[in-house]
């Protein structure tokens, strides 16, 4: 047997702490080894009950569980007692020794056992001792190994060590103490006595506090209809009794002993709980009340192109959570006259969903409801609008009806308006369609000289008679082909009604000429307001068209500075006036009124449209390009023309050339595309030279001036100046007016006159985007050139103003840095804005992330 190591004393105190350390390391894996599954099965019952998992299932259940954990824990302590060995201190000195080279401390004990007496052994033998005892000095004690995946193969452990931390973040170490009634069999409760909690919860939606009952003072009790109460009892079963009678349930009732309760409160009673420390109260169920919706019939307005808004208020008490607006025709009231009266086909009431406000307290709002049903076939019709609001409890609440005429665009123009009238009988019944197509059949036949501004919009007229004619079997038309159709006139009366700004000038002046005449004779004030609507419509279109037209020219139409009748209007001043002449209406100071209405008229006669320069001249390569697409697009207005005469032709044969003077191209041409006086379309250069009077009217001359007009856009498209977006635009645009003209070539080559107008309107369209993208360009480039010495012209004099007295922007820059509104008319357009914003944000058709965009707009205001 080895002897225990003789060290010396100061030795023995260096390895005293390394030794100490090497037994503790020992001691922790072998308490390891015996008890982790003891230790594990504590962890998951600490963090069942502070967890609080024993209050969520029965009584019996969880007395049984902790009875199974407590024998299972001491089954388990039994098992790691049985295995566990106290370490002793030779154990943690062999261990110790083990962790060093050349085990030093087993050395350090060994005897010399050969050659003792021995000088040169001695020697050798102490040279030995001190060689172990410098490496004894180095001792460490070496790391427990507390490993046992071997024994915990599923990870157990760090199961519960897993649910130990959980509880007690979000837990309550306090929880663990209500454990003890279950261990004890609820003697605790029953020293203490039977002890009772509740609660009453208002539905969600009515955003009210949760009552706790043991904290009511009072023995009445205010609650909406629907909260739910909550009632648990503790100690000894029937101790607590409920009684109540405010749920009026009648099926499924459990004992009034149970020990936990749920119902809602369904009307007025009483709730009590019988037996010590029991209270009573008295409940008064307030009733939800439906919600209410009023729509304001003075605050409705109808723009000039038909869209309406609608004023409306609504009021619940806890809150509106949605609602639709609902038109429905009053038949009886209809002036059933000419396509009228057939019975209609039964159509859908218009179901509208209501703006809802995004941000606030929708208890009590006033919203506006605001869209454009222009285009429904019952526009202008007598219909009645309700509104239908409900609130979070699914409970409806509708409005009175108001009765109205479908808000719609009115058309001003008599050919649009006649076709919007065969559009309406079209749509009224598919019955209308052989009256329909005989209607427009008359328009159509030998249109006289101003009846059609622009001839294409009388070949797109035919076109449709001929479909509309096309589909129409056994006195009817498919519905598909009938939309489709009533789309096409649709289009077609709106180009027919905006014209060009001689004819917005002719309708505001017709609405002053009616109002002026209603006022000499006497109409009724729904007349004169009817009246003054329209006047306040044409106007607006009148003042947008003239600006467009402004822009469009880029100054061209510039006034002489000497014109001292010229003038420039704000909108305020227009309104303010046209403000005056209905109050002097209204006061039935009629001469008064006629007299302002004279002077809006001498106003709106002397209005100018002034713009500032622009950056490109005539003599600059611009302005020559524009000038040329110009030229182009005029030769290509006259060879169209030619066309559809010759189309005419065909479908009117013998009417001979005394027809077609009438029928000559808006420039002048005489039938042969002239685009001014003295210029073929074939000589740009004037010369005269072009085709030969014979050729003129055969699809073969018409084909060679397309093709020779088709060379020299190419020709303009190789010399188009400017780079950029912009013109890159313009040349696209030019290669699809070539490809056209290619087309129309093809088709006059062939003789078919319809597809080669066609594609000759295509080719047109074209011109007009190359045009105005080579404006911008232009723009763009002078803007570029210009740099930080500001716009040209601008200063060489004032600002000049747009009709309602706006600082125009120069080259590139649209706009003006001033205030556009003043006085209240800042406030009424900032409504107006944020009533936009908010219908748009009610629109689910919309991407979510433009809608996400508008809420935050919202959001700011």
């Amino acid at each position: 047997m080895a002897q225990r190591p003789n060290q010396t004393s100061p030795l023995k105190a260096r390895l005293r702490l390394p030794l100490t350390l090497t037994w503790a390391g020992l001691l922790a894996e072998r308490l390891v080894r015996a008890f982790w599954p003891l230790w594990t099965l504590l962890a998951a019952l600490a963090a069942a009950l502070m967890l609080g998992l024993h209050d969520s299932v029965m009584f019996e259940l969880a007395a049984g569980i902790l009875i199974a954990a407590a024998l299972g824990a001491a089954a388990l302590l039994v098992v790691g007692l049985a295995r566990f060995r106290w370490p002793r201190r030779g154990e943690a000195l062999a261990r110790l020794d083990a962790a060093l080279p050349g085990r030093p401390l087993q050395a350090l004990g060994d005897a010399q056992a050969i050659g003792r007496g021995d000088a040169a052994s001695e020697a050798l033998w102490d040279a030995h001792r001190t060689r172990m005892e410098q490496a004894a000095r180095a001792a460490r004690a070496p790391r427990p190994d507390l490993r046992i995946a071997r024994l915990d193969p599923f990870g157990l452990r760090y199961i519960a060590l897993l649910g130990l931390v959980v509880a007690l973040l979000f837990g309550s170490v306090w929880r663990v103490t209500s454990a003890t009634q279950l261990a004890q069999g609820g003697s605790a409760s029953l020293v203490g006595g039977p002890t009772w909690e509740g609660w009453i919860e208002p539905p969600a939606y009515t955003g009210l506090p949760s009552l706790y009952l043991a904290d009511q003072q009072g023995a009445r009790l205010d609650v909406p209809v629907g909260s739910h109460v909550t009632l648990r009892f503790y100690g000894e079963v029937g101790a607590l009794a409920l009684a109540e009678t405010v749920s009026a349930r009648t099926e499924g009732i459990g004992a009034a002993t149970d020990a936990e309760q749920g119902f809602d409160v369904m009307q007025d009673g009483t709730l009590a709980i019988d037996g010590p420390g029991g209270r009573k109260w008295d409940i008064r169920a307030i009733p939800d009340a439906p919600p209410t919706a009023t729509l304001t019939a003075d605050g409705a307005k109808t723009t000039f192109d038909g869209q309406m808004s609608q004023p409306f208020s609504a009021q619940d008490d806890y809150g509106v959570t949605g609602g639709t607006a609902t038109f429905r025709l009053v038949l009886e009231d209809v002036d059933r006259r000419y396509g009228l009266t057939p019975e209609p086909e039964p159509r859908d009431p218009i179901v509208l969903d209501l703006p809802m406000p995004i941000t606030g307290n929708r208890a009590d709002f006033t919203e506006t409801l605001v869209d454009n049903l222009t285009q429904h076939p019952w526009a202008h019709m007598p219909v009645t609008v309700t509104l239908d609001v409900r609130d979070a409890a699914d409970q409806t609440g509708t409005s009175a009806p108001l009765a109205m005429d479908l808000p719609a665009r009115r058309f001003f123009d008599p050919m649009a308006a006649a076709v919007i009238e065969q559009r309406r009988d079209l749509l009224w019944t598919a019955a209308n369609a052989p009256r329909v197509a005989q209607v427009l059949r008359a328009i159509t036949y030998q249109p006289g000289e101003g009846l059609f501004r622009d001839m294409a919009d009388y070949l797109k007229l035919r076109t449709i008679l001929r479909r509309l004619e096309a589909a129409t079997e056994n006195d009817t038309i498919p519905g598909d082909t009938r939309d489709t159709l009533a789309q096409a006139l649709w289009d077609l009366a709106v180009a027919l009604e905006d014209g060009d700004i001689a004819d917005a000038l002719e309708r505001m002046r017709e609405a002053q000429e009616r109002l002026s005449e209603a006022m000499r004779n006497g109409a009724s004030e729904d007349e004169v307001a009817r009246l003054m609507q329209e006047l306040r419509d044409a106007t607006d279109d009148y003042l947008r068209q003239k600006t467009q037209q402004a822009q469009r020219e880029d100054g061209a139409d510039q006034p002489d500075p000497g014109d001292q009748n010229s003038a420039t209007l704000s909108q305020q001043d227009l309104q303010d006036m046209m403000d005056r002449i209905e109050d002097l209406m209204r006061q039935g100071r009629m001469a008064e009124a006629e007299e302002a209405l004279r002077q809006f008229q001498e106003m709106m006669e002397n209005l100018r449209v002034t713009e500032g320069q622009g950056g490109d001249g005539e003599g600059s390569p611009g302005g020559q390009a524009m000038e040329g697409l110009a030229d182009t697009l005029r030769q290509q207005q006259g060879l169209s023309d030619q066309a559809f005469r010759d189309l005419q032709e065909q479908f009117n044969p013998g009417s001979g050339a005394g027809e077609s003077q009438g029928n000559e191209g808006r420039s002048g041409g005489q039938g042969r595309g002239q685009s001014r006086e003295g210029q073929s379309d074939e000589d740009p250069s004037g010369s005269g030279e072009g085709a030969q009077p014979g050729e003129d009217g055969q699809p073969e001359g018409l084909a060679d001036r397309q093709q020779a007009l088709r060379q020299e856009l190419e020709r303009q498209r190789g010399t188009l100046p400017g780079s950029g977006a912009a013109a890159d635009s313009a040349r696209e645009a030019l290669d699809r007016a070539g490809d056209a003209m290619d087309g129309a070539e093809d088709a006059l080559r062939s003789g078919d006159m319809a597809g080669a107008i066609d594609r000759q309107a295509e080719a047109m369209d074209a011109l007009r985007d190359g045009m105005r993208d080579l404006g911008r360009a232009m723009a763009e480039e002078n803007s570029t050139r210009q740099g930080g010495q500001g716009q040209a012209g601008g200063a060489t004099g004032a600002q000049q103003s747009d009709p309602l007295g706006r600082l125009a922007g120069q080259g590139d820059r649209a706009g003006t840095e001033g205030d556009l509104l003043q006085g209240e008319d800042v406030y009424r357009r900032a409504r107006e804005l944020l009533d936009e914003l908010r219908r748009r944000s009610g629109e689910g058709a919309r991407p979510q992330v433009e809608r996400d965009y508008l809420r935050r707009l919202l959001d700011l205001f």
